[in-house]
């Protein structure tokens, strides 16, 4: 309940505390990204010291995904029941700590375990930052605060490559997850250090505080009368149409991006004929455009609320133009140029940006806030499925064909697909009516 910033003497006038948390959400899953990245920039370098064949640098390359996404659900329950402060922090020490021992790896089992281990830590982030802006923003600004933090993810995305392949260049492959792992755990201690929720910040002005409980008394009453003031169980969640379009269409835009954090690099360095200068500067720009394109998302979403248009209006549609760019990759399989098949990814990568932050907005938008850790873990659990498969087929067709059109074509194929379930499977946007559900329960 609220009561607790009610009873607290709280100065007049402007503070925008809600945003400062959104940035550090942003600045938390950078590094997220960063450490996801290390592996894709660094893995045609480290080959030579290991090795390692096309088909166990696909393994290599998904084995992030598979403990990412089984850990998904147990991250969100545990975010729903200890609280964004206690698992973000959590989370990111988890992995940095991974990423960090991989400075010492020797062998391509040792590198596999600490990817599993990475993508044990990583779990929390998303769910983690989704809770974070249900607790600090009313729903008419959560789309902009996810493009916040989320954009965090794309600006990770740019600068891993052209600051990994700079320090590559340097020091060699090991230093980028030492430093990369520092960076994470600095994050972790600060994070555990400063962050409250918003009632309990003395700081917060009246008047931003009345902004961050807008609708927060009518959303607990709801809770109440339904009885979700606790987490929604996911069995129960499992049941209701709406979950089965978010995980399904956000599995289909997880695949597509996918190959952005794997594959591109060695698609830009075998099949384009890039080497480690080009690799830096020319494949900092698909990223570039994912910045552009997840900030685009959540002014947009905003904006068209704003406008009067309904919810579920705003999200199919923005879900919808979202997979439809993001299904242009499949047009690089037929370009001559790097040139023409940079702008294409470039675009589909704007699109899976933008299409990624209205995904991350429907758990408060159908969920009470005692589930949104929970929703938002079982849809990206399932989107993660498609993440871990993506480089092991790629890898298989690449490895069978000797180049990348086909898997291009996959990709975009996959993503239309998604627009047709956002389309025609994601029901109205509403909460969810589980007075049934948690009775039978």
């Amino acid at each position: 309940m609220t009561a607790p910033a009610d009873i607290r003497v709280r100065r007049a006038g402007r503070t925008n505390w809600r945003w400062v948390v959104a940035v550090v959400c942003a600045i938390g899953l950078a590094i997220n990204y960063i450490d996801r990245s290390a592996i894709s920039v660094s893995l045609p370098y480290m080959t030579k010291d290991f090795d390692i064949t096309p088909g166990e640098q696909g393994l290599i390359l998904s084995a992030f995904s598979w403990s990412y996404a089984v850990m998904q659900i147990p991250a969100g329950s545990l975010i729903d029941k200890f609280g964004e402060r206690v698992m973000f922090g959590a989370s990111v020490f988890v992995w940095s700590a991974c990423t960090g021992a991989t400075f010492l790896v020797s062998s391509f089992a040792m590198l596999f375990g600490l990817r599993l281990g990475l993508g044990i830590g990583e779990s929390g982030a998303y769910p983690a930052s989704a809770k974070t802006v249900s607790r600090w923003f009313p729903q008419r600004e959560r789309a902009r605060a996810t493009s916040v933090y989320d954009s965090g993810a794309r600006i990770g995305s740019a600068i891993a490559t052209p600051v990994i392949a700079g320090i590559i260049g340097l020091w060699g492959w090991r230093w980028v997850f030492l430093i990369a792992g520092v960076l994470g755990i600095l994050w972790a201690l600060g994070w555990w250090g400063l962050y409250r929720r918003p009632e309990l910040v003395d700081s917060i002005g009246e008047e931003e505080m009345a902004i961050i409980n807008e609708g927060r008394a009518e959303e607990e009453r709801a809770a109440a009368a339904a009885g979700t003031e606790k987490a929604i169980p996911v069995i129960v969640l499992l049941r209701k149409r709406a979950v089965w379009a978010m995980m399904i269409g956000f599995f289909c835009v997880n695949f597509a991006v996918t190959f952005f954090l794997t594959w591109f690099p060695t698609y830009l360095v075998d099949e384009r004929g890039f080497d480690l200068l080009k690799l830096g500067a020319f494949g900092a720009i698909p990223p570039i455009c994912s910045i552009i394109g997840s900030w685009s998302g959540g002014l947009i979403n905003d904006a068209l609320l704003k406008r009067g248009w309904t919810v579920t209006r705003v999200r199919k549609t923005c879900l919808v133009v979202g997979m439809l760019l993001c299904a242009v990759i499949g047009g690089a399989a037929f370009v001559p140029t790097a040139g023409l098949a940079l702008a294409l990814m470039s675009v589909s990568y704007f699109g899976s940006a933008f299409t990624i932050v209205t995904i991350w907005c429907l758990p408060a938008d159908f969920v009470p806030a005692s589930t949104v850790g929970v929703l938002g873990g079982t849809q990206n659990f399932f989107s993660n499925i498609g993440s871990a498969l993506n480089p092991i087929v790629i890898g298989f067709l690449y490895g069978a064909t000797g180049a990348f059109g086909l898997p291009l074509l996959l990709s975009g194929a996959v993503s239309i697909l998604g627009a047709l379930v956002f389309a025609f499977m994601l029901p109205r946007v509403e909460q969810i009516d589980f007075s049934r559900d948690v009775v039978a329960v």
